[in-house]
């Protein structure tokens, strides 16, 4: 479960932390002052240490000048900083003579999880309050003859919400973490993926544990990604080699490893040991794993659980533990061959792919109508220009680009009509390859490997979460950047794993239910069904069983730990440098 401080800290509580710093320091020289002590009686005082020989002796003393000489320096030193400090307190609350990267920086912990968590709810509890008066002014509009009226209070609040989150996400810049951020989220993926670099080329592949996925799934390529997603996260919590069967993939006939790098360099058979069908039991050397959407008692370690051991660090610089963590698994797996790669490639740079761009994603063909509803560009488009509106805050924006990919090659040809203002890029063909008849062919595997590419390398993602190409898209971005936890908006559902466990909020404020309101009390599990995008989502209250709308600002992400294998032999790091973290 997430904690929030109570409030940001403040200049005097940096201030604190200064002087706490140098309280230790003051420890750690009185402690050297002690050893030196000892260093000059004990020996003084005993003779068969010295046993008479006065060439000892000089020695002796010479390095008790020297270890002296050092201890006074030392002294210097400190004296003249805590100078600085009494000076730097003098300024009545005016710090800037003190070098703030020098004080807080040198040896830097990083922001505490409270801070990043509260950073993190401000900026999603202003949107909250927009979406609550966008839809209840809305609603308004309809039904009262003042219309003008409220439109202008409806624009007037959505500037000032644009505002509001422009400065909040400038924090990042200014806190003086950024680079850290930048570091330990590099970090952290790295041991991921050597874990599992690891774990995937066993020291003897014919005695390794394994599991088998079977890559037979009758879905598209980002449910069959998703499959594969939870066979890894199998593998890796239960410390099995993962063995993909793929010969005869509706993508390619000979199979994942004609597209794709193997998931293995050392290991990719079980030979011939007795295959036994999870969840028959746990202990057979392999395993074989059923679809996800099968299993009626699933592991506590599925999806949207994150690793124990590494929680303490993904919370600190990533907003959606989760679906990083998830992209992680797409960052190991999804490795194209140099053919793909070249055919990907050569796409790309047909298009004027320039930054800032927002990708939208829009589904049209098999999905609308029985997973989804039919969403008009409009819809999408609302989202594109409050993106854009608030990036001019900061900065200029001489083109409007947008990367549209899609399933219908008609709704690029619209975009264009509609919105001439707007730069729309995409390939038309790879609508037309999207389409339900020619969609299990490798052409088709390729245009959309370009649009998952493109999608994930776009400033911001609009897009419909129900599909999981929007899904795959979003998991992909926060593998490319820090934390793409805020550079999204989905139409329709909340992000979610196919198949995953029960998505729980924890109440963060008591609600004492009114009107469809259901009552809850600070540290109650509410079970979401979802967000409606008006302030408010669904759920049930696990304590009480009662279900209905909830306010979604007073509940925050409840994020479950399993403690996964922590892959002792591999290292935390690449080098033998003491990481300062």
């Amino acid at each position: 479960m997430k904690h929030y401080s109570s409030g940001p800290a403040t200049v005097n509580d940096y201030f604190m932390m200064y002087l706490a710093k140098w309280k230790r320091a003051a420890v750690v020289l009185l402690f050297v002052w002690i050893v030196v002590t000892y260093l000059v009686i004990s020996p003084l005082s005993l003779d068969d240490r010295c046993n008479g020989n006065q060439d000892e002796v000089s020695e002796f003393q010479e390095r008790l000048k020297k270890v002296s000489s050092q201890l006074e320096t030392l002294r210097q030193q400190h004296s003249n900083l805590i100078s600085q400090i009494k000076k730097s307190s003098s300024l009545n609350g005016n710090l800037k003579d003190i070098d703030t990267g020098s004080l807080f920086l040198d040896g830097v912990q990083g922001p505490t999880e409270d801070y990043e968590n509260l950073r993190r709810r401000i900026y999603s509890n202003t949107k909250e309050l927009w979406y609550y008066v966008h839809h209840e002014l809305t609603k308004v509009i309809q039904e009262d003859n003042k219309a003008e009226k409220i439109q202008t209070i409806l624009d007037q609040i959505g500037e000032r919400k644009r505002s509001l989150l422009s400065d909040q996400q400038s924090l990042p810049e200014l806190d003086g973490y950024n680079e850290w951020r930048q570091a330990e989220a590099a970090n952290v993926s790295d041991l991921v993926q050597r874990r599992l670099h690891y774990l995937q080329n066993p020291p003897d592949c014919k005695d390794a544990r394994k599991l088998i996925c079977n890559l037979n799934k009758g879905c598209g390529f980002g449910c069959q990604l998703h499959h594969i997603v939870y066979c890894l996260i199998f593998a890796y919590a239960t410390e099995r080699t993962l063995i993909l069967n793929s010969k005869g993939w509706r993508y390619n006939n000979k199979g994942w490893e004609y597209v794709f790098m193997p998931i293995s360099d050392t290991c990719t058979s079980a030979y011939d040991d007795k295959v036994v069908m999870w969840p028959v039991t746990y202990d057979a050397k392999v395993l074989a794993l059923t679809f996800i959407d099968s299993i009626s008692q699933k592991p506590k370690f599925l999806p949207l659980a994150i690793p124990k051991d590494l929680a303490h660090r993904i919370t600190r610089f990533n907003g959606d533990p989760s679906s990083w963590w998830i992209g992680q698994m797409l960052k190991y797996i999804l490795k194209p061959r140099q053919a793909m790669q070249k055919a990907i490639n050569d796409t790309i740079a047909k298009m004027n792919f320039k930054k800032p761009i927002v990708g939208v994603h829009i589904r049209r063909t098999d999905k609308v109508g029985t997973e989804a509803a039919f969403h008009h560009i409009h819809e999408y488009m609302v989202h594109v220009k409050d993106y854009y509106d608030q990036l001019e805050l900061t900065r200029p924006v001489a083109v409007r680009r947008v990367y549209l990919a899609t399933d219908d090659a008609n709704v690029l040809e619209d975009a264009r009509s509609k919105y001439p203002s707007y730069e729309f890029l995409g390939d038309a063909s790879i609508a037309k390859t999207a389409a339900t008849h020619r969609r299990y062919t490798p052409l088709s595997l390729t245009g959309l490997l370009v649009d998952l590419h493109l999608l994930a390398m776009c400033d911001y993602l609009v897009c419909t979460f129900s599909s999981q190409v929007g899904r795959v898209a979003y998991e992909m971005m926060q593998t490319n950047r820090v934390d793409a936890s805020d550079s999204f908006f989905s139409l329709d559902d909340i992000y979610y794993f196919g198949g995953q466990n029960a998505h729980d909020r924890v109440a963060v404020m008591p609600n004492d239910g009114a009107y469809q309101d259901i009552s809850f009390q600070v540290g109650d599990l509410i079970g979401i069904a979802g967000n409606h995008w008006n302030g408010y989502g669904r759920g049930t209250n696990k304590r009480t069983n009662m279900n209905g709308l909830i306010p979604w600002y007073k509940t925050a992400d409840h994020l479950v730990l399993y403690p996964f294998p922590e892959y002792k032999q591999v290292p935390l790091y690449t080098d033998t440098r003491q990481k300062d973290l």
